[in-house]
């Protein structure tokens, strides 16, 4: 919609929307109330956190796209996030996670690299039509946006369009596919987490090394809990949010040098400002792990870091319009068809190398999200293993753009 179509448009009045929002969810999640404890047994939570401001920009009140309040939130919330969240990781103790984190997330890759061009293949055979188009209306250009999207991240897909360059019309139906199916997609994931001893047994999954993480830090956490002091609270803001300065300084020097000096990396996501911003925070997040600063996860840093995410992923439901469904059918039946592809591949490995249920829904999300979405799902799991997905997000930001581009190429010869 057009900016002034909507109800609102003050950013301000939106955000205050959003806060009441998430206030209400997290509120009644947490009663003991025997209703809302049943549906909140089925509904997770976090979900309602995506799906709720949805409903605002499905029915005009808002508008998502317009609005700057998804900027704001990844710019400047998630890098402090990403170091108040990593502050008190315990790398050895990830270490111990052995190969298979990282196994499940590069089936993750491949199985979007290899799902894109199978989408079209099987589409092809009963609606060629559908993945047809000549020049920049080529669909299987827009499609490589996606793929930049579900590899990496926003950087990754930026990259595509500029790389394939479908036009504006078919790139803006794409973002609404991208968004809507891999939020469909993260619906699944946060409902799985509630079975997800049943998904290990049918896995035959050993999660031991997960619950030996989740517990030490916990217990690392319990071990220094304090009641913080306004003190307490100034530090661990300065904490997050001087990283958030120096990374977005180093971040303005580093991506226009290799752009002037490199720019061959440009596939690797090197000269995008945000892939150095996320860089930068987790690598000072992880460095200040190793000093005294660390203790301020008694005084809640994690915690505050939490409330910096939920806001993230309040901004990012509000992108979501689930009418758009209605209006391209077609080309979300592509999309499905290309996500169940990725599932199955990633199924099919844990499986075959046994993995546990955390380690497929981050290896997924570690790509089809990135570091806006695969820390909140490892903090869905227990907010100790969301340093996991930060990590592995930062890999999907530096593979996605050559796998993105890799896909892109493969689509191209299957849709001629």
């Amino acid at each position: 919609m057009n900016e002034s179509e909507a109800l609102i448009t003050n950013d301000a009045v939106v955000l205050g929307i959003l806060l009441l929002i998430l206030a209400v969810v997290f509120r009644t999640s947490s009663s003991d109330h025997p209703a809302l404890k049943r549906f909140y047994s089925i509904v997770p939570m976090l979900l309602l956190c995506y799906f709720l401001p949805s409903l605002l920009t499905t029915f005009g009140i808002v508008d998502g796209e317009h609005s700057k309040l998804y900027f704001v939130a990844s710019r400047y919330l998630l890098p402090a996030c990403l170091v108040l969240l990593t502050l008190s990781v315990d790398l050895r103790e990830i270490a111990r996670l052995g190969a298979k984190p990282v196994i499940m997330f590069v089936a993750g890759t491949v199985g979007v690299i290899v799902g894109g061009p199978l989408a079209i293949l099987i589409t092809s055979a009963f609606w060629p039509e559908l993945v047809g188009g000549t020049g920049p209306d080529a669909v299987w250009r827009g499609m490589t946006t996606v793929a930049g999207s579900w590899i990496g991240g926003g950087a990754n897909q930026a990259a595509m369009y500029e790389i394939f360059k479908p036009s504006d019309a078919l790139y803006s139906v794409m973002i609404t596919v991208d968004v809507i199916v891999a939020e469909v997609w993260m619906a699944f994931l946060l409902i799985g987490i509630g079975k997800q001893a049943a998904i290990n047994r049918a896995l035959r999954a050993d999660s031991s090394a997960v619950d030996r993480l989740r517990d030490k830090m916990e217990a690392f956490s319990l071990s220094i809990t304090r009641v913080p002091t306004t003190t307490d609270f100034m530090v661990i803001l300065g904490i997050g949010f001087g990283a958030t300065a120096v990374a977005h300084g180093g971040a303005d020097i580093i991506a226009p040098y290799i752009q002037a000096h490199f720019p061959q990396l440009q596939r690797f996501s090197l000269t995008s400002s945000f892939f150095w911003l996320i860089v930068i925070s987790t690598t000072i997040g992880v460095g200040l792990s190793f000093t005294p600063l660390r203790s301020y996860e008694g005084a809640g840093a994690s915690k505050i870091g939490t409330v910096f995410i939920f806001i993230l992923v309040a901004t990012i439901g509000m992108k979501m319009d689930v009418t758009a469904v209605g209006r391209y059918p077609g080309l979300f039946m592509v999309g499905a068809i290309w996500m169940i592809i990725h599932v199955a591949i990633l199924l099919l490995t844990a499986v075959v190398i046994r993995a546990p249920y955390f380690f497929v829904a981050i290896g997924s999300k570690a790509n089809i999200g990135g570091a806006a979405s695969a820390p909140v799902l490892a903090a869905a799991f227990h907010p100790a293993l969301a340093p996991v997905g930060v990590l592995l997000a930062v890999l999907g930001y530096v593979l996605g753009t050559y796998g993105a581009w890799l896909c892109g190429l493969i689509m191209q010869a299957a849709a001629q």
